[in-house]
């Protein structure tokens, strides 16, 4: 008979994506994931598979807890420039909140997973396109109603504000600065003028 699990897969997974967050997939040994989560080693390949498994479900619930809310939020309605602008100030102030620099698990995981295991680099690209699409529906809504000029594709703004609120990211890594991540939110956000 097997036995039941007799922890919070939720708690562990919130735990092991903390762990990933602060050193990488490589960074990350089993020890280091057995400390976070509170669970021996056998009990997370019994949960998960294996360390890639735990891996696959910290990214799985970090799109979740982050890239969701933020498709949510641009789906919300409202001005397509205010509710742009909130998206870009929410991550600038994010990263500036950040005291312990935790990498963006998309960003950490595109640098380091993405070319070498598939599943990751789906898992990425869904989220990337999701996001691409909701900026696209706000940007191409704005376009209608006059609040954004059409001399552009809304395809190749979205595309574009994708690429500058991900190197905020990469940039609130190495110094987050967040009058510097402004400036350059700002300039991003001129797209749209």
């Amino acid at each position: 008979m097997a036995r039941t699990r007799e922890f919070d897969t939720d708690a562990v997974v919130a735990a092991a994506m903390e762990a990933f967050r602060r050193t990488g997939y490589e960074g990350t040994s089993m020890r280091d994931l057995a400390e976070a989560t509170g669970l021996g080693s056998g009990s997370i390949y019994a949960a998960f598979g294996s360390k890639e498994g735990l891996y696959l479900a910290a990214l799985d619930l970090y799109r979740q807890s982050y890239a969701v809310p933020l498709t949510d939020l641009l789906r919300s309605g409202g001005d397509a420039r205010e509710v742009i602008r909130e998206v870009f100030v929410g991550a600038v102030d994010e990263i500036a909140r950040d005291g312990s620099r935790l990498a963006c698990l998309v960003v950490a995981a595109a640098m380091e997973r993405a070319r070498d295991d598939v599943r990751v680099g789906q898992r990425l690209r869904s989220t990337t396109r999701s996001l691409e699409l909701a900026l696209f529906d706000v940007i191409a809504e704005g376009q209608l109603r006059g609040r954004i000029p059409s001399e552009r594709a809304a395809g190749d703004l979205a595309a574009f504000l994708v690429t500058s609120l991900q190197g905020l990211r990469v940039m609130g890594a190495i110094d987050p600065d967040r009058a510097a991540l402004m400036r350059s939110a700002e300039v991003a956000l001129g797209c749209l003028d």
